[in-house]
């Protein structure tokens, strides 16, 4: 059962980007910042011939759209918490299947999807029970991609920024794998993400996982 720290947590995430969906589709926001691990998504999925896809904190629905109109699969969920950016989303897009839930606790059956991905939302999860969640959906061979910020040093104010919900919060590649490995995934591929040298600062990595 979600704890009720968890529920706070949720909430105020979901309160804050339901004002904020206008400013994330911003176009020099999408391209600099969002676009580099979409495209690697969509690489992946590509390459795993995953026909059920889930992208989890979709957002406006941007990358949920780009899988539906490039791969052409059987199904393509977005899911989001936010009313605002689901809003948005489904103006976007009426090929996708848009629902709302947190990452902990998916609408979905056990092993309905082949494959879930997720970008730049992993550091607001309950990252454990997320990750034991997208195992629960994912039928056997699926296949889980996930885009996270993770420092390439250890940082001062890192361990600060964890909480008992997070507590790895922005993990770092060796924790990223023990996550992986604790949900009960093997660890297929593990890289940062390919970006122009100036935007690097952002440091993100993307960890691929696949269920046994």
């Amino acid at each position: 059962m979600t704890s009720a720290p968890r529920r706070t947590l949720n909430d105020a995430v979901t309160r804050f980007w339901s004002v904020a969906a206008p400013l994330y589709d911003l176009p020099l926001l999408q391209q600099w910042v969002y676009r580099p691990p979409q495209n690697e998504m969509i690489a992946a999925l590509n390459e795993s011939g995953a026909r059920k896809v889930a992208d989890i904190a979709c957002g406006t629905g941007i990358l949920a759209d780009r899988i539906s109109r490039e791969l052409h699969l059987d199904q393509v969920y977005g899911v989001d918490m936010s009313d605002g950016m689901l809003a948005k989303a489904k103006a976007r897009s009426s090929d996708v299947q848009w629902r709302k839930g947190p990452a902990e606790h998916l609408p979905f059956e056990d092993g309905e999807l082949d494959a879930i991905v997720t970008t730049s939302a992993f550091h607001f999860f309950d990252q454990p029970a997320a990750l034991r969640e997208f195992h629960r959906v994912l039928a056997p061979g699926g296949l889980v991609a996930v885009a996270t910020l993770s420092p390439r040093q250890p940082l001062p104010l890192h361990r600060l920024s964890a909480n008992r919900l997070n507590p790895a919060h922005n993990p770092s590649p060796e924790e990223m794998r023990a996550l992986f490995e604790g949900a009960g995934f093997s660890v297929s591929d593990q890289h940062r993400v390919r970006r122009p040298a100036w935007t690097r600062v952002l440091s993100d990595l993307i960890t691929v996982g696949i269920k046994p």
